[in-house]
């Protein structure tokens, strides 16, 4: 397994090892004390989730507040998707900046994005599924949802008409949530 880092300290992309012949592939996805290497020692995952996707379907930028901060380990098993992770740490030098990663199914790849950052994704093809372990359960009086389409985040999508939810086509701006922090 090799490990990538990015210029936003904590987000890190896992290329994970795998083993093909003439009967298919196999890969192992999560083992906790070589992710723990990487992550931490206090890694521990208590949700998996998995979703589906039309094109050009997107979902976020969520995050969970306070003691319900998730970190999320995400990856596609079938399909591709720009995902999104953005700094909303306040103290961090880097608050405010986002990574773009392409994930696919045919190139497995995993990305770790620890508590304290909003995440979303946006599908770049019908039928794609997304996974990702959760480092916190799902607690909807901590979820927050900040605008996919911030102009001070100028995440560049690929669409000016994505599928989105009610609950993701309202979300707060940055600076409406740095100011309530």
């Amino acid at each position: 397994m090799e490990v990538r880092t990015f210029d936003i300290e904590g987000l890190l992309l896992f290329d994970l090892r795998l083993f093909r012949d003439d009967r298919g592939f196999f890969f192992e996805s999560f083992n906790e004390q070589r992710y723990a290497e990487f992550i931490g020692e206090n890694l521990h995952f208590v949700q998996d989730n998995f979703s589906s996707s039309s094109k050009h379907v997107l979902r976020g930028l969520h995050f969970q507040e306070g003691p319900a901060a998730q970190g999320k380990l995400v990856q596609v098993l079938r399909g591709r998707v720009l995902d999104v992770a953005v700094d909303i740490r306040p103290s961090s030098p880097t608050f405010g900046q986002h990574q773009v990663v392409e994930l696919s199914g045919d190139c497995f790849q995993q990305f770790w994005i620890p508590p304290g950052f909003a995440h979303g994704f946006i599908s770049l093809e019908d039928d794609t599924l997304f996974a990702y372990k959760c480092t916190a359960y799902y607690s909807p009086e901590h979820e927050r949802t900040i605008r996919w389409n911030d102009e001070e985040l100028n995440i560049q999508w690929g669409t000016h008409q994505p599928i989105l939810s009610a609950k993701d086509a309202v979300g707060e701006n940055l600076i409406t949530f740095r100011n309530s922090n």
